[in-house]
């Protein structure tokens, strides 16, 4: 179901959010495993474009981050992965979409922290197709900050980064950006790739 609602609400509006794409359990398993890499020293500062364009500016972008990956064995990213990928096949055959891989990071944003307009798909390599984003923010309220702003046409839109939510749309499409967060705000951001 929270496939369809994703994929739907994504033909729909060319923005898919499915408010429950991850069960709870698993957003905090999630979440405690970030709070944990954190405590260990292994989040690293995100960077903007790619390969040797590699730019570390905290005037654009002032999160941290860690790469999922299946060979870290941790039972919670794996749990993560494997329900993108059955999206990604539920995506594949329902829209042809053509998706053959995906990239994950955790993303974690202090108060303060942001991340100015941008398109996720890079200049000079065009194999990012969709981009998903999956908060792990427990009762967040309005005064905590921190919303994804979708630029559209006359009708941005703002979505609260609620613990379990899901967003979806085109990498090349969507300029989009994270407003200052107001406290600690959570998050897997990733790619799925052509």
């Amino acid at each position: 179901m929270a496939f369809e609602t994703l994929l739907s609400s994504y033909l729909e509006q060319k923005v898919g959010i499915s408010e429950d794409f991850i069960s709870v359990a698993l957003s905090q398993h999630l979440q405690n495993n970030l709070l944990q890499l954190l405590e260990e020293g292994l989040l690293i500062a995100a960077g903007t474009g790619n390969d040797g364009k590699l730019s570390h500016d905290k005037k654009v972008r002032s999160d941290t981050i860690y790469w999922l990956d299946k060979k870290h064995n941790n039972i919670h990213e794996t749990a993560f992965l494997k329900q993108m990928e059955g999206f990604i096949e539920y995506l594949n055959s329902e829209c042809y979409a053509g998706i053959t891989s995906y990239e994950f990071h955790y993303s974690l944003y202090e108060a303060g922290s942001f991340y100015v307009k941008h398109l996720d798909q890079f200049q000079d390599n065009s194999s990012r197709a969709f981009s998903m984003i999956s908060y792990l923010n427990a009762n967040w309220k309005e005064a905590d900050g921190g919303e994804l702003l979708l630029h559209q046409i006359g009708n941005n839109q703002k979505v609260a980064p609620t613990q379990g939510k899901t967003v979806f749309f085109k990498s090349d499409e969507l300029i989009h950006e994270v407003l200052v967060t107001n406290t600690r705000r959570m998050s897997i951001a990733g790619w799925l790739k052509r």
